[in-house]
This record gives structure tokens, sequence and C-alpha cells, in this order.
């Protein structure tokens, strides 16, 4: 019988599924049901709301209202759970059941539930006030102060990170993963939605640091959970905190921390692509910045060798190779990507002190124009002048500041001379866009090639001369 549960569709769906809620609202005021009817009822109804194309009983604050009593008043953790997913498919298709989850009162009763030993009830319960915290009115401080979130959020997070120091379990559960993923979105979110509170999960940062060696680094899509999520989680703490440094920067290994990162970060630029990289990478590139920031001096250099052009790149123009350095000056003007070619530019600005000449000889001045534009800081004088680099064997040899490439390492292309009737056709060319562009309201200047046939340095070209442009 399992097997046909939830396959109506139309109006037959509609009366099926209202059945199904006026039948677990009435068990309620009575019990009615078998366990099994019960639990059966609920995944039919978890199915026809996959949908909510003729699933409306199930989004009014009534049915709400039923599914939450099931989820937090059943004895049944089977039932529990069973509406809790219900619940979770709801409040993603429609926003509006979060603020009724908020109303009935059951948000403080998903705190206390929060401190569980249960993959499934963590991952649930997580996803739920997850979902609360977008557009309802459920006040998060509150829940820090007087129904322990922080602290469930935190035993939480220890109880993953336990599982890391034990080889025995080193192997994860599917839903292991899944309830990591949805506690670091939680804490992502209570961090940026209450910051004067922020300071409580600072304890978690040690959690986080050492999750990212729970698991092997993707071959393929390196940031599919738990990375992303525990990257993510990283951009809200405090890394200027003594504590903090102690966990980023441990003694032992100081580098451990950012080269794992930058791992990520090198398969993440060759394994997404277009909005994915926006998305994805660009937090991953902004807590790459930060731990730059406060690393102690070994640590930056480090990553200034890893990160900056690097002596075999400039054997070409700059963002031409398969170095690191390549794909993030190639992504740093990626059109596509807005925020991740931002995030790059400010890294490797703060990568090269924060100087403008330090960062155009390190990237070249035709990727740094651009960010030095758009920041209001002055070019530097020496843009334009050629400086020297040391090589693999630490000689000195000049960089076309432009290109960022050794001069010695330049192609020059053997072009002939144009013929007069050749510059006089590119002249016209120069011409006609002048005045479109004028035209459009995009320039207001005097056209060259106008005063030039004024002072009668051109001739006029015969119709069959002038080549049409597109």
């Amino acid at each position: 019988m399992a097997t046909t549960l939830g396959t109506k569709t139309g109006a037959a769906k509609l009366q099926a599924v209202t059945e199904l809620v006026d039948k677990l609202t009435k068990d309620l005021e009575h019990v009615s049901l078998l366990p099994k009817d019960r639990n059966e009822a609920l995944e039919e109804l978890k199915i026809y709301g996959r949908d909510p194309t003729n699933s409306d009983p199930i989004f009014t604050p009534d049915g709400i209202k039923t599914l939450l009593k099931h989820a937090f008043e059943s004895p049944s953790r089977e039932t529990s759970r069973a509406a809790l997913r219900v619940l979770a498919n709801a409040m993603v298709l429609k926003p509006t059941t979060r603020q009724m989850f908020v109303d009935e009162g059951f948000v403080p009763k998903a705190c206390a539930e929060l401190k569980t030993q249960s993959w499934d009830d963590e991952f649930l319960i997580s996803r739920l006030l997850f979902l609360s915290t977008y557009g309802t009115t459920v006040e998060l401080s509150n829940l820090i102060a007087q129904h322990k979130l922080a602290t469930s959020i935190l035993e939480n997070l220890a109880k993953h990170a336990k599982r890391v120091s034990n080889k025995a379990s080193s192997a994860t559960e599917p839903m292991e993963d899944m309830a990591l993923a949805e506690t670091l979105k939680l804490l992502f979110n209570i961090m940026h939605f209450c910051k004067d509170e922020a300071p409580l999960f600072n304890p978690g940062l040690t959690h986080i640091i050492a999750l990212l060696w729970r698991n092997d680094i993707p071959s393929k899509k390196p940031m599919e959970p738990p990375f992303g999520a525990l990257v993510n989680a990283l951009v809200n703490f405090d890394f200027s905190d003594d504590k903090a440094k102690a966990i980023l920067y441990p003694t032992s290994e100081p580098t451990k921390v950012s080269s794992r990162l930058i791992t990520l970060l090198d398969g993440a630029l060759t394994d997404y692509q277009g909005s994915e990289l926006d998305n994805i990478v660009t937090p991953l590139a902004s807590v790459i910045t930060k731990l730059y920031e406060y690393a102690p001096t070994n640590v930056q250099e480090t990553m200034q060798m890893t990160l900056l052009p690097t002596v075999e790149d400039r054997t070409a123009v700059l963002g031409k190779t398969s170095t690191l350095s390549s794909k993030l000056l190639k992504n740093s003007t990626n059109p596509l990507t807005p925020a991740l070619r931002n995030a790059i530019s400010h890294l490797q600005f703060d990568l090269s002190g924060r100087d403008a000449s330090k960062f155009v000889e390190n990237v070249g001045y035709g990727f740094a124009s651009g960010f030095l534009f758009s920041n209001n800081i002055p070019i530097p004088n020496s843009a334009s002048e050629a400086f020297s680099a040391a090589d693999a064997s630490g000689n000195s040899r000049d960089v076309n500041p432009i290109t960022g490439q050794f001069l010695d390492k330049e192609k020059h292309t053997d072009v002939p001379e144009m013929t007069q009737e050749e510059k006089e056709r590119e002249a016209e060319k120069l011409f006609v866009l002048f005045e479109r562009l004028k035209k459009n309201g995009i320039i207001d200047v005097q056209n060259p090639v106008e005063q030039a046939f004024r002072e009668g340095k051109f001739r006029e070209l015969d119709d069959d001369e002038v080549e049409e442009l597109d």
C-alpha cells in the first residue's frame, strides 16, 4: 500500500489532503489512529506537500497548528519526525507558514528539542529554526538568553567535532553531514542577525576548524557539504581575538588552516562556473582575506607566495598559466561574478600590503587598474614604468608593468607597415565610431579625426572605398 501513497492529482489530490489534515486534527482531540496509521498519514501528507498545488490545507494556520502539535507534543519520536518533515517542506515552499510557527509559540519548544543525540532530529529542528530567521518576528536574542539556543548549537557542533578525533567513527553517515550543514546554517544566521550575541558562539570556532579535516576534500566540487557550510560559518567569527588566533594559527603548524582553505579555493576556482562561483567561492575568498589580515608574519609570507603570481607566471602574460594565482587573476575580471571578482581584488590588494604600487607590481596594471579606479585609490606614478623582479635563479629581470610578464619573454609579432590607403580607411572607421559615441551621449569631446579633416590631413574616400561598420 505504501507504494501508492500520494499519487492523486487535481481535485482528487485536494480532497485527499483535506481528509488527511482533518483526520490528523481529530486524532489530536481524541486519539483515533493507531501509530502505524498516523505515521502513514503524515508520510502521505509529506508526499503531497512537496508540490503546493492542490495542497492548500497543509499551509493554513489550522493545518500548520496540527502538524506542530504532532511534531512537538507526540510521545513517539517516529511520529514527531514525520510531522517535522512535512513542516520543513511547508516552510520552504510557503514562507508565510514560518510566521505561523512563531505565532503558535512552538519556537521555544524547538530550541529545547535541539538538544538531541539524533542526527535526524538535529537536521529537522535546525532547519525549522533556520527558516524561522527569515521574514518573521522571532526574537533570536530572547531564544539565546532564555532558551539556551547558543548552548544547544555549540553542543551539537562539539558532538560532530568529537567524531573527528574518534578514528573508529571516521566514516560519516549521510544524515550526519546533513545535520551538520543545517546546524552551521543556523549558526551563520544567528551570528549575522544577532551581532551583539555573536561572541557567545566563539567556542564554536575550535569545532569548526576541527571539522575541516573530518572528510577528505572531494576531487570534484570541493565545496560540497560539509565544506561550503563550514567556510560560510567562519565569515562571522572575530579572527582578531587572541583565543581565535591560537586556533587559526597553531604554534605547531601555523599554516595548517590557511593551507586547507587555499586547497579548497584552488579546486573551487576550477570546478565551479558562473553564478556558482559567485555564490559558493566568494565567502571562501573573503575568509582567506580575513585569515591573512590577522595572521603572523610567517603565515602571511607563505600565503603571499601561494596566492600571488610566481616566476613561472611571469614567463607569460599574467593570468595565462594554470596556477592558482592565474585562476585568481582571471576571475578578478570575470564579468559574470561581480561579488567574487571584488573579493579576489581585495584579497590581492591585502596581499600587497594595501600598497597601490606593490599591487600593480604584483598583478600588473591591467588587472589592478579597475580595482584602483573603483575604490578611488590614486594610480601610482610608477604604474607605466618597467620594474625588476627576481627570477628562479635570483637574477633581476625587467617586467612589463601592464602585463606583468618578463620583458625578455615577450613575443613581438612582425606586422607590415600600413599603406596610406589602409591608414585612411582606419581613420574613417575611427571617425564613425566617435560620432556614434557623441550621438549616444557617451562622450563629449572634439573628434580628433574630424579635426584632422578640417586641417586637410585626410582626403575624403569615395563611396565605393568606405567600409561599412556593423
